[in-house]
């Protein structure tokens, strides 16, 4: 049965405009931007072969040109089209913690450190400097690489805080294999990056771990002293 014949409460279109976006399974929001089945198969029944194919919609979207063209149903233009789609939901996010945006909630945290770094293939450990009002001042990328005692160094952090005549600072880095949970590492790091950051009386609010689902917080789980 072709979707056009189904009840409008069930077309992925219909239901984003009545539910909202977040109301939609992974396969109907890819059923969406695919716009049309292939042979015998409607764009939802596409969508949900495409996410087991590739393990998941996140492998799916973060495929490669070569991985990406040979799914069934998919090619150069939707490859194209793709890319646009990401980089403009990146900038989207971007400009919602920009230079002087007050933070006012750790979901909006999340969701900009997430188009930061989860598409990384290796562990990056950046910071988020602010001021004593929580008005964003920079983010960078400061190590690249396994992040150990050996690879980030509280120095550096001292320094680029100091630079940004920051107040408050928020750490986070990626863990490439999806696996979120912090390690003995991150606990260690992140307490001797706040002792040397109590010195120079600077606070450090958090240290956000991103791989798949929701990046963990370790203030949350009381992790940082």
């Amino acid at each position: 049965m072709a979707i056009n014949d189904w009840p409008a409460s069930e077309r992925p279109r219909e239901k984003l405009l009545e539910k909202g976006a977040a109301s939609l399974s992974d396969a109907e929001l890819l059923a969406i931007f695919l716009r049309t089945g292939i042979a015998g198969k409607t764009a939802v029944d596409l969508a949900r072969d495409l996410i087991t194919e590739y393990g998941g919609l996140r492998l799916l979207l973060d495929a490669d040109y070569e991985q990406f063209c040979s799914g069934q149903g998919l090619g150069m233009a939707k490859y194209t089209l793709l890319q646009a789609v990401l980089e403009m939901s990146r900038r989207h996010l971007k400009e919602t913690i920009q230079r002087g945006t007050v933070l006012e909630n750790v979901q909006q945290i999340r969701s900009y450190l997430t188009s930061e770094l989860r598409s990384h293939e290796y562990e990056v450990f950046s910071c988020l400097f602010l001021d004593n009002r929580h008005h964003v001042l920079e983010f960078e990328a400061l190590f690249k690489g396994t992040i150990n005692s050996a690879m980030v160094h509280p120095r550096e952090v001292v320094k680029k805080a100091l630079k940004h005549n920051a107040a408050a600072v928020i750490l986070a880095h990626n863990h490439p294999s999806g696996v979120s949970e912090p390690s003995q590492a991150d606990i260690a790091i992140t307490r001797h990056l706040k002792q040397a950051l109590d010195l120079v009386d600077i606070r450090l609010l958090d240290h956000f771990i991103v791989g798949d689902g929701e990046p963990i917080s370790l203030a949350e789980r009381g992790l940082i002293d």
